[in-house]
């Protein structure tokens, strides 16, 4: 279930495997277009951002391969599990973000969805991969991190 916090923001989802797989380099709100049944299945939480990218086309941003489940108390036609979803910006926004990502190396990954003022709203990164030794790198800081507090918790 999402987890209050902040400014009035409830985290519904995040993407962990992004932030483990890529270096971070700008981040961006958008809003998304969601069918009826999208909007009850997300707020339970039934949400998958693991495999979804964002796609410029025509002008437009889309998002695809999230998976929404399909909600029990929809009618049978219910919806697509993994159809791409519109993505709201302002094509100022939107030529921004297709002129970063089109240099070498880069992608455009949703890295949370979560709640603002009634509306679900996607954060997108541009992001460049990381590489094996620098997850490596990662993970050994992270470890040493959390011995420090464990540490300062003891003291």
């Amino acid at each position: 279930m999402a987890k209050q916090s902040e400014g009035g923001m409830k985290v519904i989802t995040t993407n962990r495997k992004a932030y483990h797989e890529y270096h971070i380099e700008d981040t961006i709100e958008a809003g998304i277009a969601l069918t009826g049944s999208e909007v009850k299945s997300i707020a339970a939480g039934k949400v998958n951002l693991s495999d979804a990218y964002c796609r410029v086309e025509n002008g437009e941003m889309w998002l695809v391969n999230m998976h929404v489940a399909p909600y029990e108390n929809a009618p049978i036609y219910g919806h697509d599990p993994r159809r791409k979803r519109k993505l709201l910006l302002h094509k100022w926004e939107i030529e921004r973000l297709r002129g970063k990502a089109e240099q070498k190396g880069y992608t455009l990954i949703p890295l949370k969805l979560y709640f603002r003022n009634g509306k679900i709203k996607v954060e997108i990164g541009l992001v460049r991969g990381r590489r094996q030794y620098d997850k490596r790198e990662a993970i050994k800081r992270r470890d040493i991190e959390r011995e420090l507090r464990r540490e300062m918790g003891r003291g």
